[in-house]
């Protein structure tokens, strides 16, 4: 195997057609399927099935991906550090981020990068913990922020403050008139909450357990989007960051109302692999997020207690 048939494979692999690869590498399209064809009869086993929609991973595919993907970007890192030295930092960075972090933050460090950075590509991708941290041990991930408590995730991790949470209803539920709800008639309600393996369930599941209460969940949904128009259509409360639903609010399509104290709050926290160090474009990245964080604290748009 050779650098050039992994990361071949890597582009297949991640766009499904070899015909799009191309474009992306900008290799003939004969030049990638005999690449392909080499690597396939090195490792004696089919990589791909071919039908007619593109080029579908098999097992042994699947396997050789999650084994070599984060080889394939640190060796770009690697390009990209060398050819920036001395220069504009270039490179591509893909960052990871909860969907309440996302609605916030995603438009304001985009903008920031494009103006700063002009030569860093940025991917973003939104999703829930569970898949991010996934991601950044498979190495297809440079950065995510996520929910703590983060001991025990073998990643290098950084504290970026504490978040509140709010009770969230339908309109006509009555908590805009509220001054504060109590969580545990809160957690009597029917709930609209992702599934067990995100960071916002576990919360709630604590604050629960610490009550000795049972919550009744009658609705899961691993899409933010879908788990709010679930409760604007009245099937049930859930817990956010104020900041994640404020457009949602000033619509008149949701209501919320602050906690109770103790209310529980979530710890944020900036996440990346320890195989590997960091290109230059990743850290900063990095540090543009942090000042980002702090630029939405101090112009009131995202209550966060800053670590």
């Amino acid at each position: 195997m050779d650098f050039r048939q992994l990361r071949t494979f890597a582009c297949v692999a991640e766009l499904g057609s070899l015909s799009k690869a191309s474009d992306t590498l900008r290799v003939a399209q004969p030049a990638l399927s005999r690449q392909i064809k080499l690597l396939e009869h090195e490792l004696r086993t089919e990589l791909f099935t071919r039908n007619g929609r593109g080029m579908v991973l098999t097992d042994a595919g699947r396997l050789l991906l999650a084994r070599t993907s984060g080889i394939v970007r640190q060796i770009d890192q690697i390009r990209d550090d060398i050819q920036s030295a001395g220069g504009a930092p270039s490179g591509r960075v893909v960052l990871g981020l909860i969907p309440t972090v996302s609605c916030v933050l995603s438009a304001r460090l985009a903008r920031r990068t494009v103006e700063r950075y002009p030569g860093i590509s940025l991917c973003i991708v939104e999703s829930y913990s569970g898949h991010l941290i996934e991601w950044l041990h498979r190495g297809e991930m440079d950065l995510a922020v996520i929910y703590g408590p983060s001991v025990d995730l073998h990643l290098a991790v950084q504290s970026l403050g504490r978040d509140s949470i709010v009770a969230v209803g339908p309109r006509g539920s009555g908590l805009k008139q509220k001054k504060q709800v109590d969580i545990g008639w809160l957690l009597r309600q029917r709930l609209v909450l992702p599934s067990h393996s995100h960071g916002l369930r576990a919360l709630i599941e604590h604050a629960a357990a610490k009550r000795k209460l049972d919550i009744d969940v009658k609705l899961e949904a691993d899409s933010f989007r879908v788990l709010t128009s679930l409760v604007e259509e009245g099937l049930g409360y859930t817990l956010l960051p104020p900041s994640s639903v404020r457009a949602e609010v000033a619509d008149g399509r949701l209501e919320t109302a602050p906690l109770a104290r103790p209310a529980p709050r979530r710890e944020l926290a900036l996440a990346a692999p320890v195989e590997h160090p960091g290109s230059n474009a990743i850290t900063l990245i990095a540090r543009l997020l942090r000042d980002e964080v702090a630029a939405c604290r101090t112009d009131g748009s995202w209550d966060i207690q800053l670590a």
